[in-house]
């Protein structure tokens, strides 16, 4: 708005005006208070809606307002046509984020003084680094790169400090320093979202909000019992497993404690201990007495056999570090922390390193490496090794990598290249390729194989070597057959463990993980992988695992794509580690040392919302302790409350109260919607499943999931850096809450990300307080209006195209289709009232179709702008209650067959006028010559010739038509059935002779019949794809000339002529009509559903 104009401003607030005499209106009237009714609800009475609370580390954005919204129109839809509804809200301030940012703040103002002053620090563009993909340290094809910019400076455009993001927030340095007190977060920012959300106009139910963590006892005792459930029935062990870790922090980082990198889990490798055979070189002379390893990470023991040499990058960083008293890996200081964390370092999570070394260091160290059957190896230069992935070292394979075939392959060729490096003949030359695998379509050497069919010619043919290195990988391990060492005749994919298990029992290799991809926690550090004793919930369990798939069988989740994404979760998803002991939260129960973490208790939270006005008095930080006691929640009494536990006899709580919780409960369980972004399928939404699996009764079970793709803002990716961002509070601001809501509606519904476009938004302002308007004149001006029922075919039309919107945004609402249901229920509406206003020329609108479209219109567009809907039902149509419940609108059913006739009615219209606006040829001019300039009289008169009936030769090819169509596949028989029937139709062979009789020639019957027909066929064919199989009818289901005859008014008024003739092209005496036109019905001749039309001048008429 801040480019449009004054009356664009005025018109914006405007709205805001009306929005906040709604939000009064509503809030007096507690409109949206959710009570159950006094017996279990039948199918359709009640919904319970939910959405995923946000975490409170800011303000809510249009991302959050996207998926929210989703939840809110749907919700929205279900009061209006009756239902019941329960609509909560609840705020995330569990886990790390808030108290690192807090702990950011704290560092900064030791650092840099309150208010802080921070160095002026110029960007610094850092050498591109190859993104890497695939097999141990090799880069991937095309060589992309990326700039190292920091994550902190690509999401927040050079913000680089804590106080700087407080800063963007519009707050003031006095007012960021208490924000170092974590618990400051959780008391400033869920007001002000529940403040956001009011002026949004969510229908929310706001008794029942609460924040998590244990600021909130009531909360707090219930994420204890679900913990302590979970326990006793054996779903939560202790037991140690690599997860993603992060070091600043001290705890496992999960998905929502990450600044990047989410969904990535541990990547496993098996790690080849390579002997350095002594003596060392004077560089490593420090390392003599121990057991000097260069430690390779590969992901294909089974390969270990065929080694020839061992690869390094010549300018690549490397270490020397104690592993224990003996050992030593020599490898990547990052490869090295890793290991730290997974107990192999001499010191516990410190890396000991006892030299630094370069690749050029490592070049010809002689090797000893397990399973090779050459008894040494050595060192090599390959300049695509990657110190950021795996250790730094690979193994050579090069019987089975095209990369190494073609590295081994250079080195052996370019002696100049051998000299660069310092590397002798005898480490390279004398090493041949050693078959280890037979792959079935490439033989016992397939990387040479595949790379001579393939023409590589260097190893810096990137993509041709990727191709080549997916196809012998993919191929060797499932189809390929050992053919060296003790394996030999066994399946790859059978003897990779074996293999793999032997190494590991002779002490040859060790287990090492690392992240998959480069993960950083919200603390600003980079996350590597430990090894943690810590308690993890089973996720993945088979007998689990096949509850939560009956779950899922049983859901609607609006979409396939949806229902991929949780089969492929629940594929692969499997322990998951539950406690944190940095951040805020609930307490392990039975171990107190330990916080659960921020994606394990809000698995199951949505069964609090039933009882959390009757345990938190409308408080949502739980202070108000009045109704009860958060000391009485028991385990027993949560047991009563939500899994059909006995009463428990012994609790203090009232009788009363606790029966009364439990008919909440049991009314309104379970939900009947949970709304979220795609990007919770890989955890959070499936983690519900499983909760409720476990702990509730099968009929508590979720029923269903609506997921959708992020927001872009006009096309691009929202971004704080840009300055391409919206909070909800700037959206409402900027445009209303209502052209908001109309602009999320217009944004998309599928699981693709969706748009959310400025222009929409604006335009939305202008389309609401115009319809405003409009109505304020037609409400003015009702005297003047045509009275009575609706008596003509333009009023008949309007009243069907209402019944149509009705129905048609009824099924969209229903599908969670709310761009559609805007469409159907505004758009068109919309396009229907404008049509009609034409239409009815001099006899005036129908006063009372006219107060039917605007209740109409105003119910359906309800859910989407329902303070615009509030205003008009209140103010302009004076009616009771509210809008938001004034039940879905009713309508008769819809005539088809009349919206076909009216269609054909303005695409007749529509081509009339076209030909009318078609230059008009001057007789008598010849081609080439200039001619006179002859002035043209303007038509008056137009004549629709009509043929409402096919005959003859058409007549038979849709009979035929119809007799070769199958209904169940919607296809036809082939086209030389169709023709074959075609020849045995007298009425056929007799009209050969319309054809031309120089074409036809010496041409066969059945050729002559395909020249014939074969256009109008396909014609035919075509149209029963795009319109159905009535395409095949042999007339219309109207009458065409009643209908033109009918609205002869309105077609000339929309032409522009004097006169207008509807005549039948059968009556021989009619056609006579055309006049000098006649030559344009005969090239032209009418046929059902398309009349043709001449137009002549007074001196023709």
């Amino acid at each position: 708005m801040a480019e449009e104009t004054g009356k664009s401003f005025a018109r914006r607030d405007r709205l805001l005006e009306i929005e906040s005499q709604v939000q009064k209106w509503w809030s007096e009237g507690d409109v949206f208070r959710a009570e159950p009714k006094e017996s279990p609800p039948k199918p359709g009475e009640k919904f319970f809606g939910n959405f995923p609370f946000p975490y409170m580390n800011g303000y809510l954005h249009l991302g959050h307002a996207f998926s929210l919204s989703k939840l809110e129109f749907a919700s929205a839809y279900h009061r209006l046509r009756g239902a019941n509804v329960l609509l909560p809200f609840g705020f995330h301030c569990t886990g790390m984020p808030i108290k690192a940012s807090a702990d950011k703040l704290t560092r900064e103002i030791e650092k840099f003084g309150n208010p802080p002053v921070f160095p002026v620090v110029k960007e610094e563009i850092g050498e591109p680094e190859v993104k890497p993909e695939g097999e141990g340290n090799q880069a991937q094809a095309g060589g992309k790169f990326k700039g190292k910019k920091s994550k902190a400076v690509a999401k927040s455009g050079g913000v680089k400090y804590q106080w700087e993001i407080m800063q963007s927030y519009g707050l003031s340095d006095e007012e960021i320093a208490k924000f170092t007190n974590p618990y400051h977060w959780l008391t400033f920012f869920p007001p002000l979202a529940v403040e956001d959300l009011k002026a949004f106009g969510l229908g929310c139910d706001w008794r029942r909000t609460f924040i998590t963590t244990d600021i909130n006892p009531y909360f707090d005792s219930f994420v204890r019992w679900q913990m302590r459930k979970l326990k006793e029935i054996g779903k939560i062990v202790k037991d140690l497993r690599y997860a993603v870790y992060s070091p600043l922090d001290g705890q496992p980082c999960a998905d929502h404690d990450r600044a990047s990198g989410e969904g990535v889990i541990p990547q496993e490798y098996t790690l080849i201990k390579m002997e350095v055979v002594s003596p060392f070189p004077p560089k490593m002379s420090a390392l003599e007495g121990k057991k000097v390893y260069l430690a390779a990470a590969t992901l294909r023991p089974e390969t270990m056999y065929g080694q020839t040499n061992c690869w390094v990058l010549p300018d690549g960083k490397y270490g020397a570090f104690e592993i224990n008293d003996t050992e030593v890996f020599i490898l990547t200081e990052r490869a090295a922390l890793n290991l730290a964390y997974q107990r192999l370092s001499r010191v516990h999570e410190k890396p000991s390193c006892l030299v630094e070394l370069t690749g050029q260091d490592l070049i010809g160290l002689p090797l000893r490496s397990p399973l090779a059957f050459n008894d040494v190896i050595y060192t090599l230069p390959m300049l695509s090794v990657l110190t950021d992935k795996g250790t730094g070292i690979v193994t050579s394979v090069p019987s089975d990598s095209p990369d190494d075939y073609m590295a081994l392959h250079d080195l052996k060729a370019k002696p100049a290249f051998r000299a660069k490096y310092g590397v002798k003949d005898e480490w390279v030359l004398p090493f041949e390729i050693i078959p280890i695998i037979h792959h079935p379509e490439f033989g016992d050497k397939s990387a040479e194989t595949i790379c001579i069919e393939k023409k590589i010619k260097s190893q810096n043919e990137r993509e041709k070597l990727d191709e080549a290195k997916k196809i012998i990988y993919k191929g060797g391990f499932y189809e390929g057959t050992m053919i060296a060492g003790e394996f030999t005749g066994m399946k790859v994919q059978d003897a990779k463990s074996l293999i793999r298990s032997k190494l590991l029992e002779l002490g040859q290799a060790v287990v090492y993980s690392e992240p998959e991809k480069k993960v950083m926690s919200r603390s600003g550090d980079e996350c590597v992988v430990a090894l943690t004793d810590q308690w993890y919930i089973t996720y993945g369990e088979e007998e689990w695992r096949r509850a939560a798939e009956e779950c899922l069988a049983g859901m609607n989740l609006y979409s396939e794509e949806s229902r991929h994404g949780f089969e492929h979760t629940l594929s692969w998803l499997n322990q998951w580690a539950c406690s944190r002991n940095f951040g805020l939260g609930t307490r392990i129960p039975w171990d107190e040392d330990f916080l659960v973490e921020s994606l394990s208790d809000s698995t199951l939270y949505m069964a609090y919302y039933t009882v959390a006005h009757m345990l938190q008095g409308g408080d949502m930080y739980g202070r108000d302790r009045s109704l009860m006691k958060p000391e009485l929640l028991t385990d027993e009494v949560w047991d009563f409350l939500f899994v059909g536990g006995p009463y428990p006899k012994s609790s203090e709580i009232p009788s009363s109260l606790l029966n009364k919780m439990k008919q909440e409960f049991e009314y309104w369980y379970p939900f009947d919607l949970r709304v979220s972004g795609k990007d919770l399928i890989q955890n959070h939404l499936t983690f519900c499943i499983y909760n409720h699996t476990a702990i509730m009764p099968k009929h508590h079970w979720p029923r269903g999931f609506r997921c959708n793709g992020h927001i872009m803002l006009n096309s691009e990716k929202m971004s704080k850096s840009t300055g391409n961002f919206r909070t909800v509070r700037e959206a409402i601001e900027e445009f209303s809450a209502d052209a908001t809501r109309f602009s999320l509606a217009d944004a998309g519904d599928g699981m693709d990300d969706a748009n959310f476009v400025f222009e929409t938004a604006n335009a939305a302002i202008l389309r609401l307080t115009k319809e405003i308007a409009w109505m304020e004149e037609v409400i003015a001006a009702e005297s003047s209006l045509r009275s009575g029922p609706p008596a003509t075919y333009a009023d008949h039309v309007f009243a069907n195209e209402m019944n149509i919107a009705v129905q048609v945004t009824d099924k969209n609402y229903n599908d969670c289709m709310f761009r559609e249901a805007l469409k159907t229920g505004f758009y068109d509406l919309q396009a229907a009232r404008d049509e009609y206003r034409l239409s009815c020329g001099d006899g005036g609108m129908n006063r009372d179709l006219l107060w039917r479209f605007m209740d109409v219109q105003t119910r359906l567009l309800a859910p989407i702008c329902p303070h615009y809907a509030e205003y008009v039902w209140k103010e302009l149509l004076k009616k009771d209650g509210y809008v938001v419940k004034a039940g879905w609108p009713t309508a008769d059913s819809p005539d088809l067959t009349l919206k076909r006739a009216n269609k054909y009615l303005q695409d007749t219209i529509v081509s009339m006028r076209k030909l009318l606006q078609k230059p008009m040829r001057i007789s008598g001019a010849k081609k080439g010559k200039a001619s006179t300039p002859v002035v043209q009289k303007k038509p008056t008169t137009g004549v629709i010739f009509v043929n409402e009936q096919y005959d003859g030769w058409k007549k038979e090819c849709l009979i035929t038509l119809q007799s070769k169509y199958d209904h169940a596949t919607g296809s036809f028989a082939p086209d030389q059935e169709i023709l074959s029937e075609l020849e045995k139709s007298e009425v056929c062979v007799a009209s050969l002779s319309e054809l031309p009789q120089k074409k036809v020639g010496k041409m066969t019957i059945s050729s002559q019949i395909q020249m014939l027909c074969m256009s109008f066929l396909r014609f035919k064919k075509d149209e029963v794809k795009a319109v159905g199989v009535h395409a095949l009818d042999l007339k219309l289901p109207f009458g065409e000339i009643e209908v033109l005859t009918d609205n002869i008014g309105l077609i000339q008024r929309q032409l522009g002529l004097e006169r207008v003739e509807v005549v039948s092209a059968a009556d021989a005496n009619a056609v006579a009509r055309a006049g000098a036109n006649a030559a344009v019905l005969k090239n032209n001749p009418p046929s059902p559903g398309a009349p043709t039309a001449v137009f002549l001048n007074s001196d023709e008429v």
